[in-house]
């Protein structure tokens, strides 16, 4: 008969501690999560409104409103803002709308809020301000008259074209296309560096746990 002997008390202490450093690596991502959000919001942002750019560049009669006159797609010359936020939530991203500083070739003062009002389907009314006669062209004719001119949809099929195209790059591209390529998706997935640095955590406990899930979280990065 083969006798064993097991020390009881060096493998409780061992067991306790793994128990400890698997709470520790969970305690320290939490802890890093806000340092990664920080790391990634303006590279997500900036992503984004890349990706408009791109979309407006395609498609103009969509998301010409967006941009200053003449300049649609252009990254200086977005009418946009996308910013984020880090909360006890998360990473969370909000975009908004500029004030147009160019004047359109034929006009004498920038349409302000041609963003917000195109965006949004806004109807516009004109009245003549330092003449007695408007001016204006329908189908190639000049249009001459003393009334005010009620214009329904300044912005064609520009209306919730921002919102669509927003929507599809979290909707759509960032979940399906960005995770990935990143590598944030595989990364998440499989967390080597926790079976690497079990024998350290049997040692060391609920420390190294959370310094390891710390390092772990914050090395997250977008090009891997």
């Amino acid at each position: 008969m083969i006798k064993m002997r097991i020390n009881s008390t060096a493998f409780r202490k061992d067991m306790n501690n793994i128990m400890e450093y698997s709470f520790g690596f969970l305690e320290g991502i939490h802890r890093g999560k806000k340092t990664l959000y920080m790391a990634l919001g303006p590279q997500i942002t900036e992503l984004a409104s890349q990706f408009v750019d791109a979309n407006a560049r395609v498609s103009p009669q969509l998301l010409h409103h967006i941009y200053e006159w003449e300049r649609t797609g252009s990254p200086q010359a977005r009418l946009f803002d996308i910013t984020f936020t880090v909360n006890n939530l998360g990473l969370a991203f909000n975009s908004s709308l500029k004030q147009s500083q160019s004047i359109k070739n034929g006009s004498r003062v920038p349409f302000y809020n041609k963003a917000m009002i195109m965006e949004n389907g806004v109807a516009v009314t004109i009245t003549p301000s330092r003449s007695d006669v408007l001016r204006f062209e329908v189908d190639g004719e000049e249009v001459y008259t003393k009334d005010s001119v009620t214009v329904e949809n300044p912005g064609g099929q520009t209306q919730g074209q921002f919102k669509n195209v927003i929507s599809n790059f979290f909707g759509l591209y960032f979940r399906q296309s960005f995770l990935q390529a990143s590598g944030l998706a595989g990364y998440f997935k499989y967390p080597k560096v926790f079976k690497k640095n079990m024998s350290k955590g049997k040692k060391g406990g609920k420390s190294v746990g959370i310094s390891t899930g710390y390092q772990w979280i914050v090395n997250a990065g977008v090009a891997r």
